[in-house]
């Protein structure tokens, strides 16, 4: 028997479950049918939806999970092509833009309907973008709009008569939108979750409209606009949504219903699939990809992804507010050993935030491992071999995969910096908390692109974004996206991002660690399936075959 053939009987006594559990997961054989045999028979889909889903109002959603059970109860102007991620029409059926390209006009399908039955119109999408720039709904995506014309100033509260955004609606399938500078980008920001219309008609009945918490998401009263409605949602355990009779273009969903299964880790999505309760598993732990690899599973699929883990530092507490003793941090992470040894080559070293990936864009230089000049930067912030320095915390949502990183970056701290770290870790919607109130010091994160351009992850951490949680602000940073969205061709757009990018590094109000190579699990009777960089999933073009 060849070595490639030969395998001791501990390790076909490890595989054997696996395989076991496969085979019955792949055929739906065995005394019971499985809930995936079942979903095959009636066509529906059982998909890992992530934890920490805490309501289904889109201008709410923040996280992928969210975003991908937005994609089944709603629908923007756009959509994006889930195999080349160009924007193609949706509920637009066409537009076209001014000369200066600052003036666009979206013309609305007559077809676009509530799951009411009420015609979807422009209004809706005004009264909609409304709601998303009130400060009082406090939304961390209403910085998307912030091309519009007097967009940034009403959300900001310099503004308090919209009439003077640049929004429009002068006919109910006419939506005009006026940009303060040329966004080639706009269609594809059109296709986020943030970006759809929501229903007012309802939303103001069951409450304030500009309300967190407002209960319009709730099954008796919910409506959307998308391929699916809403059947049942019992928190933190599943969303079910059937097929919608009434949507646009019903006669092109095949699946009659999605299942979103919520689950708190990785490790359970996975030992569901195993078990015939899933047929999407969205990641895998790092512990099973190597597993998987090895058995030539037709269930696993590999992916280059647009996303990035980092560290947050929240530089409103001392002595984070410090340059020096972010970057002497940043600088004693040895990215290689994170991705190759502690994360067993499943993930790519970060030196930079950006991925590589994107066309035309000058990646900065990024941060080396320079643990001599971080200990010389730490004793120029007053902290010489760590004394004098109070302990810091990290905090990460719970996961054998963050606690292994942190423990490694805990040690590398300790031993070439003398910097004591505490590890927290919490359930997801705790660490939120911590993210939106500032109630930490270092915070495990993660962003992922929502669209194909670096500014997807740059404009994050200007001085107004919603999503920034560092509590950093630069004029310098603001001033390099402002020249950007500025400059006259594409590759001088891109290399003041590239500058913004290197600020962004140098100053280290976060610290890259590692970006992704999405490994997931799809059960080999999901038909219609493509992966791309940003996990969008093409739900209403997916359908289930034996």
């Amino acid at each position: 028997m060849s070595n490639r053939t030969r395998i001791t009987a501990a390790a076909f006594g490890r595989l054997l479950p696996l395989a076991c559990a496969l085979a019955l997961a792949l055929s739906g054989c065995g005394k019971r049918e499985t809930p995936v045999a079942r979903g095959i028979r009636d066509q529906v889909l059982l998909v890992a939806g992530g934890a920490g889903l805490s309501d289904l109002d889109p201008q709410l959603a923040t996280s992928v999970g969210e975003f991908n059970v937005m994609l089944a109860l709603f629908e923007g102007l756009t959509d994006l092509d889930p195999a080349t991620l160009d924007p193609v029409p949706a509920i637009a059926e066409r537009w076209e833009t001014s000369p200066d390209a600052r003036t666009w006009t979206f013309h609305l399908s007559a077809s676009a309907r509530w799951s009411d039955a009420r015609a979807i119109t422009a209004g809706d999408f005004v009264a909609s973008w409304r709601r998303l720039l009130s400060p009082a709904l406090a939304a961390d995506y209403a910085s998307l709009l912030y091309c519009v014309v007097g967009a940034e100033d009403f959300n900001r509260g310099r503004l308090a008569d919209f009439a003077q955004v640049g929004l429009c609606a002068p006919d109910p399938r006419t939506l005009v939108v006026r940009l303060r500078q040329p966004t080639p980008h706009l269609p594809a920001l059109l296709a986020l979750p943030p970006l759809f219309p929501v229903p007012l008609h309802v939303i103001e009945k069951c409450g304030p409209a500009e309300r967190r918490g407002n209960p319009w998401t709730r099954p008796p009263t919910f409506v959307g606009n998308g391929p699916f409605r809403l059947r049942q949602w019992r928190h933190a355990q599943f969303v079910d949504a059937e097929r919608d009779p009434g949507y646009r273009d019903a006669a092109a969903v095949r699946l009659h219903a999605v299942r979103f299964l919520l689950t708190e880790n990785l490790e359970t999505e996975e030992r569901m699939f195993r078990a015939g309760q899933l047929h999407v598993v969205s990641a895998l732990s790092t512990g099973r990809v190597e597993e998987w690899q090895h058995n030539q599973s037709p269930a696993l699929r590999t992916v280059p992804y647009f996303g990035t883990d980092f560290l947050r530092v929240n530089v409103s507490r001392p002595p984070l507010g410090d340059p020096r003793l972010r970057r002497a941090l940043a600088l004693a992470i040895d990215r290689e050993q994170l991705a190759g040894r502690v994360l067993l080559g499943t993930k790519r070293p970060a030196p930079a935030l950006v991925p590589p990936g994107f066309p035309g864009y000058p990646p900065p230089t990024g941060l080396p491992t320079a643990f001599a000049e971080a200990r010389r930067l730490l004793a120029e912030a007053g902290f010489p071999g760590g004394a004098g320095l109070r302990p810091l915390q990290i905090l990460y949502n719970s996961s054998d995969q963050h606690r292994i990183v942190f423990e490694a970056i805990q040690e590398m701290w300790h031993r070439e910096l003398g910097v004591t770290v505490q590890l927290a870790n919490q359930e997801d919607k705790i660490v939120r908390q911590a993210r939106r109130s500032g109630d930490y010091d270092l915070l495990r994160s993660s962003w992922t692109a929502d669209y194909r351009d670096p500014l997807t992850f740059l404009d994050v951490f200007t001085s107004s974004g919603g999503n920034n949680h560092t509590r950093w602000h630069s004029a310098p940073y603001d001033a390099l996206l402002a020249e950007a969205g500025a400059a006259i061709s594409e590759p001088a757009r891109l290399a003041k991002l590239s500058q913004a990018e290197t600020l962004l590094l140098a100053e280290a109000p976060i610290i890259p660690l590692y970006h992704y190579t999405n490994f997931y699990l799809v059960h080999p009777s999901v038909r219609g399936w493509s992966g791309n960089p940003i996990d969008r999933r093409p739900l209403k073009q997916l359908w289930l075959e034996q």
